[in-house]
C-alpha cells in the first residue's frame, strides 16, 4: 500500500468510529428522550392529582358553611353571610411527593449523561481534523519549481499539452480559446488539431459505446478488421457479439433481425470462436421470459458496456500507434503518485538546511518508484557511481563495450589513457561515444 493510500486508510478508520459513535448516541439519546417523556407526564399527572384533591377539600368546606341550621332562632329561612378564614394550601401527599423527586432525579440523571456523551463525541470529531491534518500535507507549494514557467519556451509547452488534452476530450471549442489568449503560434496551433485528431474520433466512438451506440464503433472495426484480424485483436468479435445480444433484447419480434445479423457478420470469425457463437445462439430460448430472467443477464448490464469501450479504446489506440492517456494526464498522475515521498524529504531537507540542493538541479534528490505505465523509455544508472545519468552526465560506450556514466568516465581515465573497470582492455578515454536509452 502507498503512503497516499494509507493516508485514506487511516483516516477513514477515525471516521468509521466517529460515525458508529455518532449512531449509538442517537439511539441512545431516543430511547432516554423516550424515557424523559415518561417520567413528565408522571409528574404531570401526579400534580394533577394533587390540585385535585385539595381543589375537592376547600369545595366541601364552602357547602357546609352556606347550609341552614335546624337550630336558627329566627326561623325564616335568611341566610346568613359568615367570614371564615381562608383554607390553608394542601401539600401533597407523600406518595405524590416521592414521584415527582424520583423524576426530577432521573430526568437530571439522564441529562447529565447525554451531556458527557455529547462531550465526548465532540471530541472524537475534533481528532477527524487532526488526523487529516496528520496523514494529509496541504502546503505542496513547497515541491513547486516555479521558476520553470518563468521560461517561455515551458510555459508555451505546458499550455500545448493543456490544448491537446482538450482535443482529445472532443473540446475543440475550449482548445481554441486557450490557444487564443495564450497567443500561441500558427505552427503550435495546427500541430495541436493535426496530433490529437485521430485520438478526437476514437475517444468519440468510446464516448458513443458507453451510451450503447455502436453504429460508429462497427465502421471502425470494419474499416481496420485486416489489421485487427492480424493483431489477433477480440474488439471486433464482441462489438458484433454485443450488437447481436442488443438485437436479442428486445423480445420476439427482432428474432429474425438476430438471426440475419449472426449469419451475415459471424461467419468471418475462425473457428475458435465457435463454441462461443454457439453460446450465443442459445439465447433464443429465453425469449419468451425475458433476457433479464436468464443466464444471459449481464449483457444488458452497463458493466459489460463499460468493458467494452475500454477494450476499444486500448485496441485502437496500440493499432494507430498512439497513447490512450494524454501527456497531460501522465504527468498530473505520475505527479500525484510521486508527491508524497517529495513531501517527506522536502521536510528532510528543511531540517538539515539544505533546500538548495533541489532547487539547483534538473533532477529530483530521491528516485520514485512509478508504475510500468508511466515508463516510456530505458533508464541507465552508472554501474561505478551508482546514480542515474542524465543529460549532463549522459551514459559513455567504451570501445570495449561497457557502458559507463561520464563522469565516470573522467574519474577513471588517467589522461588519455582509460582502463575499463570490468576487464583489463586499456584504451583511449576520447574514443567513449554517447549512447541513447
Amino acid at each position: 500500500m502507498d503512503s497516499e493510500s494509507w493516508a485514506c486508510s487511516s483516516v477513514e478508520k477515525d471516521l468509521d468510529r466517529v460515525v458508529t459513535k455518532l449512531e449509538q448516541l442517537r439511539d441512545n439519546a431516543s430511547a432516554d428522550v423516550g424515557d424523559i417523556a415518561m417520567l413528565m407526564s408522571d409528574l404531570v399527572n401526579a400534580l394533577g392529582n394533587a390540585e385535585q384533591m385539595v381543589t375537592t377539600l376547600n369545595s366541601s368546606t364552602q357547602v357546609n358553611a352556606n347550609a341552614p341550621s335546624v337550630d336558627d332562632p329566627m326561623g325564616n329561612g335568611v341566610s346568613m353571610q359568615v367570614e371564615t378564614e381562608p383554607t390553608a394550601p394542601q401539600r401533597p401527599t407523600d406518595r405524590h411527593m416521592e414521584v415527582i423527586r424520583g423524576a426530577i432525579l432521573k430526568c437530571n440523571e439522564i441529562v447529565q449523561k447525554l451531556s458527557t456523551e455529547h462531550r465526548d463525541l465532540h471530541g472524537s470529531i475534533s481528532k477527524i481534523g487532526k488526523a487529516i491534518d496528520r496523514n494529509f500535507s496541504a502546503d505542496f507549494t513547497s515541491t513547486m519549481r516555479v521558476d520553470v514557467l518563468q521560461d517561455e519556451e515551458n510555459l508555451m509547452l505546458l499550455n500545448k499539452a493543456i490544448a491537446k488534452h482538450y482535443c482529445r476530450q472532443g473540446m475543440d471549442t475550449v482548445a481554441r480559446t486557450l490557444i487564443k489568449e495564450c497567443k500561441m503560434t500558427e505552427d503550435h496551433a495546427q500541430d495541436v488539431f493535426d496530433s490529437e485528431r485521430e485520438f478526437a474520433d476514437i475517444y468519440s466512438i468510446w464516448m458513443k459505446i458507453q451510451k450503447r451506440e455502436l453504429t460508429e464503433a462497427l465502421k471502425w472495426t470494419k474499416r481496420y478488421s485486416p489489421q485487427l484480424m492480424e493483431r489477433h485483436s477480440l474488439i471486433e468479435f464482441r462489438l458484433h457479439r454485443m450488437r447481436f445480444m442488443q438485437l436479442v433484447s428486445y423480445g420476439v419480434e427482432s428474432q429474425n433481425d438476430a438471426v440475419i445479423y449472426a449469419r451475415t457478420n459471424f461467419k468471418k470469425f475462425p473457428l475458435r470462436y465457435e463454441h462461443e457463437i454457439a453460446n450465443l445462439m442459445a439465447s433464443f430460448i429465453y425469449l419468451p421470459a425475458g433476457l433479464e430472467n436468464s443466464p444471459y443477464k449481464h449483457f444488458l448490464g452497463q458493466e459489460m458496456w463499460t468493458e467494452l469501450s475500454f477494450i476499444f479504446l486500448k485496441d485502437a489506440c496500440q493499432l494507430l500507434g498512439i497513447s490512450k492517456n494524454s501527456a497531460l494526464s501522465v504527468v498530473v498522475n505520475a505527479g500525484c503518485t510521486a508527491l508524497p515521498a517529495l513531501l517527506n524529504i522536502k521536510q528532510v531537507m528543511q531540517s538539515r538546511q539544505v533546500l538548495g540542493m533541489w532547487n539547483g538541479c534538473d533532477e529530483l534528490p530521491i528516485e520514485i518508484d512509478l508504475q510500468p505505465e508511466f515508463r516510456f523509455h530505458s533508464i541507465f544508472a552508472c554501474p561505478i557511481l551508482r546514480q542515474q545519468t542524465s543529460e549532463h552526465n549522459p551514459p559513455k560506450k567504451l570501445t570495449c563495450g561497457h557502458v559507463i556514466s561520464n563522469d565516470a568516465l573522467h574519474k577513471l581515465s588517467n589522461g588519455h589513457i582509460l582502463k575499463c573497470p570490468y576487464c583489463p582492455v586499456e584504451q583511449n578515454a576520447e574514443e567513449a561515444v554517447r549512447i541513447y536509452f
